[in-house]
């Protein structure tokens, strides 16, 4: 069932423009009434299979009337489903969902911090329940191939050691999670992608050593992501290979 996110209280209208080319990680050129337009993309990973030529892009009117660009792109027309462009969204949607009782393994956990220590950088959230503590980070997930999502869709040594932080806290007595949100309705499991082989070795081994995994997969309105299904670790995809084109596989499970 769709649950509500919050909505903006007065929505600024959003146009739509197609996409052109992508001159670096941050930018887009789009058309737009005719004219080419040099747009903002809050989102520095590869969107693979997302940006494409001729694809329609969902553009919302900058609010600082200052800036370079006078647009933000927020999302893209896949075939008449909306994929939010947004990495941001994640770690606002995700506080809304806790508290809204929609993450079953963690009803009755509280933010308790943002943006807390871990290692030598931090994690996104710092989890409360009476003494227990818990630490989340929250991953942004725009690739979905054959119906699992797949995170990362380029090599991330950020999310590497994002991987190895959290596993250590976990030696250390904690509890950890790793939360992929997935901005897109369409996936039905979730797991790591074969683009990245240290990464996926790194969530391998963090899951065996006690970190907790688990997807929201969200659909997408154009302002915000609302909840279309939980997805926990019964869900997880191993890739059976290193090859993008090869299936996934179950993760494997003790008998």
């Amino acid at each position: 069932m769709m649950r509500r996110g919050v909505e903006p209280d007065d929505p600024p209208s959003q146009v739509w423009g197609e996409y052109l080319s992508r001159p670096n990680r941050f930018s887009l050129w789009v058309t737009l009434d005719g004219t080419r337009e040099l747009v903002h993309l809050p989102n520095p990973g590869r969107l693979l299979e997302v940006l494409a030529p001729g694809r329609r892009i969902l553009l919302r009117p900058a609010t600082n009337p200052g800036r370079k660009t006078r647009f933000t792109a927020v999302g893209a027309d896949l075939d008449g489903m909306l994929v939010s462009l947004d990495s941001t969204l994640p770690n606002r949607f995700f506080p809304q969902a806790l508290a809204q009782g929609l993450v079953p393994p963690l009803v009755g956990w509280r933010v308790f911090k943002r943006e807390p220590r871990l290692g030598a950088g931090r994690a996104d959230f710092l989890l409360k329940r009476g003494r227990q503590t818990a630490l989340v980070e929250v991953k942004s997930i725009t690739w979905v191939k054959d119906g699992v999502a797949l995170f990362p869709d380029a090599p991330t040594a950020r999310g590497k050691r994002h991987l190895e932080e959290l596993t250590q806290v976990v030696g250390e007595g904690f509890s950890a999670w790793l939360v992929f949100v997935v901005q897109r309705p369409d996936a039905h499991a979730f797991g790591p992608s074969p683009l990245d082989p240290s990464f996926l070795s790194a969530f391998k081994e963090a899951l065996e050593r006690g970190v907790r995994s688990c997807a929201l997969v969200c659909s997408f309105n154009g302002f915000s992501l609302h909840l279309e299904k939980f997805l926990g670790e019964e869900a997880l995809r191993y890739p059976a290979s290193q090859n993008p084109s090869q299936d996934f596989k179950p993760k494997a499970t003790p008998h």
